[in-house]
């Protein structure tokens, strides 16, 4: 079993638990109110005044199971609103518990604080999750392509539009590639970190992206650290970047990064 089948196993467990038990976060039982959705696609376009300035979802993310814990000083509304600070186009909050030490609570905490589209990173694997998300208060929610299959990914795309969710749907091979491409998805993410194994090649993103309907926005997720790994992306046709391990590390220092990251 990769890592990847047990996140899953597990996360069918929990949802359903939690649906037996009509028990769910504290933020959901209350309730969010959102408002007006912040449209993920509409911050990650390329600004006709900035044609080369790179659009960054940047991770609120406490711990990994390759990484373990990322900071012991972890405040999600610190990050939100350094992030900001620095110019990101968007926010992604990991949400999973058991593996990465996420909570759903993040989503609410943080969107009072900033004025930039929250998409929720979770590995979704029930419609129940998708009213969770909206109640929440997130814009987006990350659906796993490799864990879905064509039908219920076309299934959830549809009930996210009913919710007024964006979705931003992660690829990691050509039999991900071809089942994005047949469903309405307009927004994808290619992710350099294989989650069977947790090795990381930038060039996932720049293969993959070639297989994809030239209508796609594509954001390359994992992996990227520097500059010089953007303008590679970028030489690709790739534009935006979920950027979460090397902010989350870079502590006072992280304004700074992203600025540089965006030069």
């Amino acid at each position: 079993m990769t890592v990847l089948d047990e996140i899953i196993a597990a996360k069918h467990l929990e949802v359903a638990a939690l649906k037996k038990s009509q028990l769910t976060s504290a933020a959901v039982r209350v309730g969010v109110d959102r408002g007006p959705r912040r449209s993920l696609r509409a911050a990650l376009e390329i600004h006709p005044g900035m044609p080369n300035a790179p659009r960054i979802i940047a991770e609120i993310k406490k711990a990994s199971p390759s990484a373990g814990l990322l900071r012991p000083d972890f405040d999600p509304q610190q990050l939100a609103v350094e992030y900001q600070q620095g110019g990101a186009a968007a926010l992604s909050v990991v949400t999973d518990a058991p593996f990465f030490q996420g909570s759903l609570e993040w989503l609410a905490m943080v969107r009072p604080l900033v004025d930039i589209p929250l998409l929720r990173k979770e590995f979704i694997v029930d419609p129940w999750q998708l009213e969770e998300t909206r109640q929440a208060g997130a814009d987006a929610v990350l659906l796993i392509a490799a864990v879905l299959s064509e039908a219920l990914l076309d299934e959830f795309l549809t009930l996210a539009e009913k919710l007024d969710l964006e979705c931003l749907v992660e690829i990691r091979d050509l039999a991900d590639a071809k089942k994005v491409a047949a469903v309405k998805a307009p927004l994808v993410g290619i992710n350099n970190r294989d989650l069977r194994n947790f090795t990381i090649d930038l060039q996932t993103s720049i293969d993959l992206s070639a297989h994809l309907p030239v209508d796609r926005l594509v954001v390359s997720e994992s992996g990227i650290e520097t500059a010089t790994d953007i303008k590679r992306l970028q030489k690709a046709g790739i534009n935006a970047f979920l950027i979460g391990t090397s902010l989350v590390k870079a502590g006072t220092g992280r304004v700074e990064l992203l600025e540089k990251l965006q030069r």
